[in-house]
């Protein structure tokens, strides 16, 4: 049997009868009255605008939505006609966030988790995690230290846990938002393959629509509050629906939905240099050399490279929040005004004015219990008069969208609007320089522009932005510079590492 090959499974049939979910706490349902079939062995790609309820749907696809304690249902949501929290062995889901499924501290016994649980032979449970972390791309010894992966290899590695229980129906949210773009290729590719051989039936989630286009036979799209805005194959529906879509912040082929205007090259000024800079996460062991860069105010440097290369360790030192490795950083006056000239060496109070960074995974940045309370705790710690705070929390709510959702919980929120908060709150103490660790993943294109257009209002401004991204639309469409991290060998230890060089301002 070839090694990707998987006996044929039962694909799952789903329906929704007047489906619905409102979060605790919510006023409005995430999904209200919705009425869907999806017939075995479809592969369907679930579009809609960012908040739309396409999460909640696949959560409560999967069974893990909660309980009464956790929100309110409506309707029937079904699996091969059972209730689906009552068939929850039936479905795999890839979380949006892959540190949210990561259980296990090595590669090879995270993947055998699910297994184990399904009672699967302890023979056979080998040969499957080793193919699907081949199907997945993630080209690790099973003992590998999951604390040690990247946010990319995290999202391989939760995708291989679910093809390795070989379900009859594949549930994926934004499954590549992390990934390089041969990453992305390949994951989709895998995910086609075991498709083909198993049966499954299989519903994406994924903003760039064109990633899928070509292994999917439905496309279902969302409006607000869940309700049904279209479904059909995926010609028909991006050709009669393209208006509606557009509005409603679907991401067209072929389409960006803003290009910034050129800088002004005359006001950009130094504000960070980076001179032969090592970094690591634990000293001693490097995962990225030479890098040479300068981050100036009135620009926009764009970092990106592939998966595992280093960039979020190089995101978190320009932060000032790990200590190089070797080289030297060193901040220029403008922005250490009065601090020592090492970013690293600042006290949390002094780098909320000088450096923000929003952190790759959101969650970690979350501290309060309702979104406008989140926006309040960096003004609090500065602390600003109570009218200035709520000017800036206010403005920051209305031009982020997240005024509706002033009085949620931060976790409950989807990934899209989650990726928002992370940026507000970054944003609150209006910070001279901003390290964003994939800013505009999980946005609709709506939400993307917007996003857009407050950073390079920034850089207009003088703000000095860095952004770690997989993401070729913003680079292309937001960014002046680039700099690309490439994979070398540094010792005979084969340890990993990067190096770097500059393309020219576009």
């Amino acid at each position: 049997m070839p090694p990707h090959e998987a006996p044929r499974t039962r694909p799952a049939a789903i329906s929704a009868r007047g489906w619905g979910w409102r979060h605790g706490g919510r006023r409005t349902p995430a999904v209200h009255d919705l009425d869907l079939e999806i017939a075995p062995g479809e592969r369907v790609l679930l579009l809609g605008a960012s908040g739309s309820g396409k999460s909640t749907l696949l959560h409560g696809l999967a069974g893990v939505l909660g309980d009464d304690d956790d929100g309110d249902a409506t309707g029937r949501l079904l699996i091969d006609g059972r209730p689906a929290a009552a068939a929850r062995g039936r479905s795999g889901l890839v979380l949006q966030d892959p540190d949210a499924q990561v259980v296990m501290a090595r590669v090879g016994d995270d993947v055998a988790f699910g297994l184990e649980n399904l009672g699967v032979a302890r023979e056979e449970i080998w040969s499957r995690v080793d193919a699907a972390l081949d199907a997945v791309g993630l080209d690790l010894p099973r003992d590998h230290s999951t604390a040690e992966l990247s946010g990319g290899q995290r999202q391989r590695l939760a995708l291989a846990g679910v093809l390795a229980m070989r379900p009859g129906l594949i549930l994926l949210d934004e499954p590549t938002a992390n990934l390089d773009p041969a990453g992305v290729l390949e994951v989709r590719d895998a995910v086609a393959r075991v498709a083909d051989e198993s049966g499954a039936t299989f519903v994406v989630i994924e903003h760039l629509v064109s990633t899928w286009l070509p292994v999917v036979d439905r496309v279902i799209v969302l409006g607000a509050g869940g309700a049904l805005l279209a479904d059909g194959a995926p010609a028909g529906v991006l050709d009669a629906h393209a208006a509606e879509l557009r509005a409603a912040g679907v991401w067209l082929p072929s389409e960006v939905p803003w290009h910034a205007p050129a800088p002004d090259v005359a006001a950009r000024h130094p504000l960070l240099t980076a001179d032969r800079l090592d970094v690591a996460r634990v000293h001693g062991r490097p995962v990225l050399r030479g890098v040479d860069a300068q981050v100036v105010g009135g620009g926009i440097l764009a970092v990106t490279g592939p998966n595992g290369v280093g960039k979020t360790t190089l995101a978190l030192t320009l932060a000032g929040l790990l200590r190089p490795e070797a080289g030297r950083l060193i901040a220029d006056p403008e922005l250490a005004k009065g601090a020592r000239g090492e970013p690293w060496r600042w006290r949390s109070r002094e780098l909320l004015t000088r450096i923000g960074t929003v952190f790759q995974s959101p969650e970690h940045q979350f501290i309060a219990g309702t979104v406008r309370a989140e926006l309040e705790v960096g003004p609090r710690a500065l602390k600003l008069p109570p009218a200035e705070r709520d000017a800036r929390t206010d403005a920051l709510l209305q031009s982020l969208r997240l005024e509706r959702l002033a009085a949620a919980n931060p976790f409950t929120l989807s990934g899209g609007e989650k990726r928002r908060l992370s940026v507000a709150t970054a944003l609150a103490t209006r910070p001279r320089m901003l390290v964003l660790d994939e800013p505009t993943f999980g946005q609709d294109a709506n939400t993307w522009r917007e996003l857009a257009r407050l950073i390079v209002a920034l850089r207009d401004d003088g703000v000095g932005v860095v952004a770690m991204t997989h993401d070729e639309a913003f680079v292309e469409a937001v960014a002046d510079r680039r700099l690309e991290l490439h994979r070398t060998m540094v010792d005979e230890s084969d340890t990993p590492a990067g190096t770097s060089s500059v393309e020219a301002p576009r």
